[in-house]
């Protein structure tokens, strides 16, 4: 399986997915979601999840990992630009803007992709994609280790795209 993005190019993720971008909610939080497409995944893939992790954060979060976008249900090889406000075809769960290191964003604006805003120095992001044999039993807002649970004995490949954001 292999993932590739039009956001990323020579390893940088374009300015208009994070901070330096100009779609944010009425937090400052940047709303851009980042492209991606999937080829070669297992043939018998039932649908995909993601998880946009951001490790570089552990040391300005207060010791944890800043997770920007995590969606499950995916049945389609291409999300395309911005598709986090306007996707109606899969499910996503709540991102690091609702902790209080994020300012407690409420978890109706937290449930969708939330870009990068690196404080300190340029971070790398990862898209993690995990093809899965199976629909997983979600419901909007999920948490993060839910979403590992559901998955667990249901991976049939992953693949880990990076790129990073300027501070």
């Amino acid at each position: 399986m292999k993932v590739t993005s039009t956001g990323i190019l020579n390893g940088l993720i374009d300015d208009k997915y994070g901070k330096y971008g100009e779609k944010h909610n009425e937090n400052g939080v940047p709303t851009y979601s980042l492209p991606f497409k999937i080829t070669n995944a297992p043939a018998n893939t039932i649908s995909y999840a993601i998880v946009l992790e951001d490790k570089d954060a552990f040391p300005v979060s207060g010791g944890f990992s800043w997770i920007h976008w995590t969606a499950a249900n995916i049945i389609k090889t291409e999300i395309f630009e911005n598709e986090s406000k306007t996707a109606t075809d899969f499910i996503q769960g709540l991102n690091s803007w609702t902790s209080m290191q994020g300012g407690n964003q409420s978890p109706e604006l937290s449930s969708f992709y939330g870009g990068m805003a690196p404080p300190n120095a340029p971070h790398v992001y990862e898209l993690h994609v995990y093809a899965l044999d199976t629909l997983l039993e979600l419901d909007n807002g999920f948490l993060m280790n839910i979403l590992y649970k559901k998955m667990d004995g249901h991976i049939l490949a992953q693949y880990t795209l990076k790129g990073e954001y300027r501070n």
